[in-house]
């Protein structure tokens, strides 16, 4: 499975969610990228499942990678797909913007500097209600 990918943004952040712990078996450490600014090769491998009334997750049914966390739900973040930094294939130069579910986080995960924004999970869902009940 392989991907070409426009204006990639040099940031990233990580989601402690238990449904992005679950998934991932950490923490979902992504890259934001406007959905029409990716090209998937192999298409044809791509599993989605719907995670919940307002997002999707996809992986690769060949290799089993997880590739993507999408929202469905029109809203302010509807047409990015989050990619875990894990699928680039040069991961380093990205600057850690932002944490969300802080207080999911395991007390054993420590991300170096201090100069991003964390969100606990009310802060999340003061921006997104939607959101209550599954992440």
């Amino acid at each position: 499975m392989r991907f070409d990918a426009r204006n990639v943004p040099a940031t990233f952040s990580i989601c402690h969610c238990p449904s992005c712990q679950r998934w991932t078996g950490s923490a979902l450490l992504e890259v934001s990228i406007q959905t029409d600014d990716l090209t998937w090769h192999g298409a044809e491998h791509i599993k989605v499942r719907r995670s919940s009334d307002w997002a999707e997750r996809a992986w690769c049914a060949d290799c089993g990678t997880n590739l993507y966390f999408r929202h469905t739900r029109q809203d302010k973040w509807f047409g990015s797909t989050e990619l875990p930094i894990g699928v680039f294939d040069d991961a380093t130069g990205f600057t850690l913007t932002h944490e969300i579910y802080v207080d999911h986080k395991p007390d054993s995960f420590a991300y170096a500097g201090d100069d991003h924004k964390r969100l606990t999970r009310a802060d999340v869902l003061a921006l997104a209600p939607f959101m209550e009940g599954k992440e």
